[in-house]
């Protein structure tokens, strides 16, 4: 984290963890090429994988679209891809966008009058869509029908347009904060989960084929075993991992190599960062170990709450180094472990927190 001096006063930014499960602008340019190019070549999720495989299977059969198609889960699993792929294996066209984009009905109806039959609209982050937004979209969804409105007032006149029937495929990391109406519009829901180590070691083996770079398996499971369970972290370390052993190795990755280079980037050998190592140190050195409510551990971190809640907490609930109380976060005895730290005695009461702006 650095402060820099601007316009009304210090200004906190913040430093880009090369772990974090975010799309970032480097991964722009460079997934599309990695990604598969069939719903076979997909690797890992299984049970998602293969319930798509029956439905879509099934949609073509009928010469039908394919039901509405809902996400949910962590960032950077595949979700993305996973809509790609449908539209691919469908035969059909597919348009993206995202719930914060999407500020007016009228952003959706070009979207929605080119479509062709069974053409696929993606929304990522579907759970940021405005309440008038979501309205517009359920007769497009269940009757093939939109509400163009001609004119503003109380008076107002509206128009209501065929649309070509469509499948929609909704994004989010947050299904909780999906409204009931809309999550009963979709009539597939599949939830995506961290990659365990071997599934990711096969995705590294695979990208590293593509960018024509040799990995033997030690190497491409040092790499997996780092990546946070999330394919688009793999990518990501194996691409530094490359820069570092093109200069370093000769070009070659072994488990010495991938060592080496993660460890150059601060990434050790559970996956966790210096991000994660200050918010489990935070927790123990400033909180006594929890539990801290999240504005309050935000405010020690000078980071915002969201991105505690989706970027990193998911990982550290999921590896056991965190764990989320109705009175807040704890740390549990692997974080004291993994950073040398005396285990608080048995039966000590927390310190906890005693602020009338705890959650």
């Amino acid at each position: 984290m650095e402060v820099t001096r601007g316009e009304g006063g210090p200004q906190v930014t913040h430093s880009v963890e090369v772990t974090t499960p975010e799309s970032l602008s480097e991964d722009k340019a460079v997934e599309p090429g990695l990604r598969p190019r069939q719903l076979s070549e997909f690797v890992g999720q299984e049970k998602v994988r293969e319930a798509l495989a029956i439905a879509i299977d099934a949609a073509k059969r009928r010469r039908e679209p394919l039901d509405h198609v809902l996400f949910h889960g962590p960032q950077g699993l595949g979700k993305t891809t996973l809509a790609a792929l449908m539209a691919r294996e469908l035969g059909v066209n597919l348009e993206t966008t995202s719930g914060p984009v999407l500020e007016k009905p009228a952003d959706l109806v070009s979207m929605l009058t080119n479509q062709r039959a069974g053409d696929v609209l993606f929304i990522d982050e579907i759970h940021r869509l405005r309440p008038i937004i979501e309205e517009f979209l359920y007769p497009a969804m269940e009757d093939w029908q939109i509400e163009i409105r001609l004119s503003e007032g109380p008076r107002a006149q509206t128009m209501t347009m065929r649309i070509e029937p469509f499948t929609l495929v909704g994004a989010t990391t947050r299904f909780g904060l999906l409204t009931a109406p809309m999550r009963a519009r979709f009539g597939i829901a599949q939830r995506l989960n961290f990659y365990p180590f071997e599934e990711l070691a096969e995705i590294v083996r695979r990208s590293a084929r593509i960018l024509e770079l040799e990995v033997n398996e030690d190497g491409a499971f040092e790499i997996a075993r780092r990546s946070r369970g999330t394919p688009r972290v793999a990518n990501r370390l194996l691409r530094r991992v490359r820069d570092f052993a093109q200069v370093r190795a000769a070009g070659k990755v072994n488990k010495a190599v991938a060592m080496d280079a993660l460890a150059m980037l601060d990434v050790d050998e559970y996956g966790l960062d210096e991000m994660d190592a200050r918010v489990l140190k935070t927790i123990i050195e400033k909180f006594d170990g929890g539990p801290v409510g999240l504005s309050s551990l935000a405010v020690a971190l000078g980071d915002d709450q969201l991105t505690l809640e989706e970027v990193y907490e998911p990982f550290l609930i999921q590896e056991g180094f965190l764990q989320r109380t109705a009175q807040g976060r704890k740390a549990t005895k692997r974080a004291y472990q993994r950073f040398g730290y005396a285990l608080p005695a048995e039966g000590k009461e927390p310190a906890g927190q005693s602020s009338f702006f705890e959650e």
